[in-house]
């Protein structure tokens, strides 16, 4: 009973924060810088790298893409900088994807760990900051409707898994999740994504249908990703951070991972509409 009112308590911390942050675009930026430079400190312990390399590539990125009108004085260049880091990104997303289902173990020759931390962790925190200021204008509650996507997502893929669960979704990587907790998740985040277009009035029903299915499907991905890294290292969560649930990036692996693909859909339908 301590261990689950430990629990409730940083979880409620944790969301209480968030939500404190997304009615102000500096709180948010400082929030996830914070959140960012936390999650980077857990996910180099997890692939060995010593280096303080990352945290300056994290805090130009973070910094220069959260601030450009500030820095620069105009957004010349800014949708092209966007894109380049988009495209480069999700390859690099891709890859992890490739290495979760090939190999055995995830490569981390010395190249590779910079290339993951930058442009898996640190531009993942980077596309979170451009979904809550999609096309230059603050709309936390898109960041606010893909969190609670991902939310919906995993107590739901964690509740039927638990109770209903018997076809292993990937047991090599995570043992505990199912084929029917997936499918139980995925289902309850699309229900969940007409109540969000209904109260959030940001974009349409469909528009938020496929989100759903995006976050729950690379989230997942994200997850298990997370969690063949924490395999690799031997260890059972990426930190401590917060009691009863284990390191910050426990909880946001799997918005880290869909963020660059929540905001490549958005600019998608921009274009389209």
């Amino acid at each position: 009973m301590k261990e689950l009112y430990t629990r409730a308590l940083s979880g409620t911390v944790y969301v209480g924060l968030l939500l404190l942050a997304l009615k102000w675009q500096y709180a948010l930026l400082s929030v996830f810088f914070f959140f960012g430079l936390v999650c980077l400190a857990e996910f180099k312990k997890l692939i060995e790298l010593k280096s303080l390399i990352p945290y300056f590539v994290f805090s130009l990125l973070f910094i220069v893409f959260g601030l450009w009108k500030t820095i620069f004085g105009h957004t010349n260049g800014f949708s092209e900088a966007i894109q380049i880091l988009l495209v480069i990104t999700i390859f690099v997303l891709l890859i992890l994807i490739k290495d979760l289902f090939s190999e055995k173990t995830i490569p981390l020759f010395a190249s590779k760990r910079f290339i993951i931390t930058t442009f898996y962790l640190s531009s993942g925190f980077v596309f979170l900051i451009l979904i809550a200021n999609f096309n230059s204008v603050f709309s936390p509650l898109l960041l606010l409707g893909a969190f609670i996507l991902v939310w919906v997502n995993d107590t739901f893929a964690y509740l039927i898994g638990k109770n209903f669960g018997r076809q292993k979704l990937f047991p090599r990587i995570s043992p505990k999740k199912t084929v029917e907790g997936f499918l139980g998740g995925l289902f309850f985040a699309c229900i969940a994504s007409y109540f969000i277009a209904q109260f959030t009035n940001t974009l349409n029903f469909t528009s938020w249908l496929v989100l759903g299915i995006i976050i729950s499907v690379f989230g997942t991905l994200g997850d298990l990703i997370e969690s063949k890294f924490k395999r690799q290292a031997n260890v059972k969560d990426s930190g401590v951070i917060m009691p009863g649930h284990g390191g910050l990036l426990d909880r946001l692996d799997s918005i880290i991972f869909a963020a660059p693909f929540i905001y490549l859909f958005l600019k998608l339908i921009t274009y389209v509409s």
